[in-house]
Order: C-alpha cells, then structure tokens, then sequence
C-alpha cells in the first residue's frame, strides 16, 4: 500500500508517472527556482484530473494539473481553459489559486498541463479532520463559508476579467442535458431504463432563465481548502477546468447532488463527497436557504436543477468507469463505481418524483 501524508500525497502510482527530467528540463527558465532539483508527488484525492505536487528544493513549490489517462471528452479536462481562468479570476475571487504556466506540448507530458500555486490547507473528504471535530460548530461553519464563496462567484463581473466569450449561455441548460446524454451513450455498457428516464423528464422540464454568470461546473466540498485552524475560512476552491458562462443554479443543483445528511438512505450516502454522520452540516435545504438570500435569486425550480446535477454526475462516474474497465487506468478506487452509477440513477428518479430535502 502506498503510504499517504495529511495532504494526501503519495508517490506517484506506476501508471501515472512520468518522465520527471524531461518536465524538469522543460520548467528550467520558465519557473522560479525550477533550476533546483525537483520532487514529485501526487495528490491522492480526485477521480479525474492527474494532479502532482512539484517541490524545487526547500524554498519552491507548485501544483501541476493533467488530464486523466485514456480517452476522454473532447470539451472535458481543458488544462488551457483552467490556465486561462485562473490567470485572471484571482482579481475579483479571492479563492481562485493563481495559474503560473500553461504547456499545450504533448512531448513533455504527453498531455497539456499547467502549473499553478500551492494553497495550504485542509481538504475535507469522507472524514471529519481531527482539528475540526473538536469544534462541533465547524460544520455549520464549512457549510456557511462554502455557499457564500458560490453565490460571489456567481457575482463576479465575468466582463470585465475578458471572459465574456468563455461561454455560449443562450442554451446552455438544454446544451447540458443533450450533451450528457450523448456522452452517457458512449461510455454505458449497457442500456439504462432508469437513466433514458431522467433524461426525458429533463427534457420535458428545460427552465427558461435569462440570468448567466460564471459557473464552476464541479462545486462541491471535497474541491474546497479551509483553513487548518478556521473551519469558518476558505483558503481556495480547485478544479476549474469545466469553469464556462451560464447557468448559475447549476452548480447550486451539482453541490446539492455531493451533499448528504443524516436521514439520507444508504445509496444516496453512498455517493456523498463529505463525510457522513451527524455532524451537523447544512441541510440541503439549508443550502438553498442561505443562497437565496446571499445571491437574491429565485429558486422555484431547484428541483430542476439538481436532477441535472445527479444526471451529470453519474454520466461522469460511468466515464470514469469505462475507462477503468478498458485498462486506461489500474485505479482500484474505480473498480466499483457501477454501483454508484446505480445508486445516481435511482436517485435521481426519486428526487424527480418527489423532495430534492
């Protein structure tokens, strides 16, 4: 087993290593300190997007970022828009890492990448970090400061950071259910009664929303920072390389779909991003609650929104599978991720059909 640090650092897994003198060669002159000798771990966390800690001596630090292994999405896991977002987004969010680097060469990595800061923190996954389950108000705390950060991005002026063409927003929402669909068809195994289903009441429910805003596309706890000490301060929120223009309530709907609470039942807890138990987090209504009054919005169709966000997801866990089951990965973590596929669809009609509490 490889052993693992506080940060989830590991050695990189075989499959996923590269030739470090080659990337070595390419960062000299073009990073500070890059011409120190270079260390190289892998961030365990995650399902998708490789991401690798690079140590130059004592004094340097940075965070490389790649696509996963395999084939993917032609639009998914665009390492040039992260780059291009996270040079400029850093002026008006203060939770955007800042972006350092951009290479769209694939004879160094075989794949494009980019370097970008290394924010210091905690990550929360399926676990409660010791520090914070001595605060029985940390959770509360977490879920505040995680639906604050959302609704000012959401009001972050796009313009005048020179994103206004990052997007299409005319037609976004019905360009999401379309397009996870078709990817669905080209990773399924096979047929899904359960998914054509949420696909045609999605269909049959498309909202009309003039109101567009940068959207992150992935919100979701496990893909925030805190700090280690103030479970009430955010340090960063990671993983842009889906960020684009439209809907914002789309990723109200995705964080709502990696959220869990107590009375969930065992296949919703099952696909949480956080850690479960009562430990006093939000509700979901909470969520919504608290985001309507930072941001203003109307949220009557939040049903809506998080069916979408159970959909995409489980689209996207099934790409994750396929890849695994066609050996573009030997992740073990993937090994089962049918069942979670599963579970998403089952919930998904059960939140179509009736509370999305």
């Amino acid at each position: 087993m490889t052993a693992k640090s506080d940060d989830g650092l590991i050695e990189a897994r075989p499959d996923e290593q590269f030739d470090e003198e080659r990337l070595r060669g390419y960062l000299r002159g073009r990073l500070p300190g890059a011409a120190e000798p270079m260390t190289v771990r892998q961030f365990s966390g995650g399902k998708a997007n490789l991401t690798y800690l690079l140590s130059f001596g004592d004094a340097h630090e940075y965070v490389l970022r790649r696509p996963p292994l395999g084939t993917y999405a032609p639009t998914a896991h665009d390492m040039g828009r992260e780059h291009r977002v996270l040079s400029v987004l850093p002026r008006a969010f203060p939770f955007a890492p800042r972006a350092f680097l951009y290479c769209d060469d694939g004879g160094v990595l075989g794949a494009p990448f980019f370097i970008m800061e290394r924010c210091h923190g905690v990550v929360v996954r399926d676990t409660m970090p010791a520090q914070f389950a001595a605060d029985p108000a940390a959770p509360q705390k977490m879920s505040a400061a995680l639906v604050d950060a959302l609704a000012d991005f959401h009001a972050v002026d796009y313009a005048a950071l020179g994103l206004s063409d990052l997007g299409r927003p005319a037609g976004f929402i019905q360009r999401q259910v379309e397009g996870w669909y078709r990817r669905w068809g080209a990773a399924k195994l096979e047929d899904s009664q359960q998914v054509d289903e949420i696909y045609r009441w999605l269909r049959e429910r498309l909202p009309h929303s003039s109101y567009h805003s940068l959207v992150h596309n992935d919100y979701k706890l496990d893909n925030s920072i805190y700090d280690r000490q103030d479970p009430a301060r955010l340090v960063a929120i990671l993983d842009w390389d889906m960020c684009t223009l439209g809907d914002p309530l789309s990723d109200l709907g995705a964080l709502l779909t990696y959220w869990t609470q107590p009375n969930d039942p065992p296949h919703v807890k099952l696909i949480g991003a956080m850690p479960t138990g009562d430990f006093n987090f939000y509700t979901r209504r909470q969520i919504l609650e608290r985001y309507a009054a930072r941001s203003g919005r109307d949220l009557a169709q939040m049903r809506f929104y998080h069916v979408l966000g159970i959909f995409r997801l489980l689209v996207i866990l099934q790409q994750i599978y396929i890849r695994y089951q066609r050996g573009f990965t030997q992740d073990r973590r993937f090994a089962k991720m049918h069942l979670s596929v599963a579970a998403l669809a089952e919930w998904g009609l059960e939140v179509a059909a009736g509370s999305y509490e």
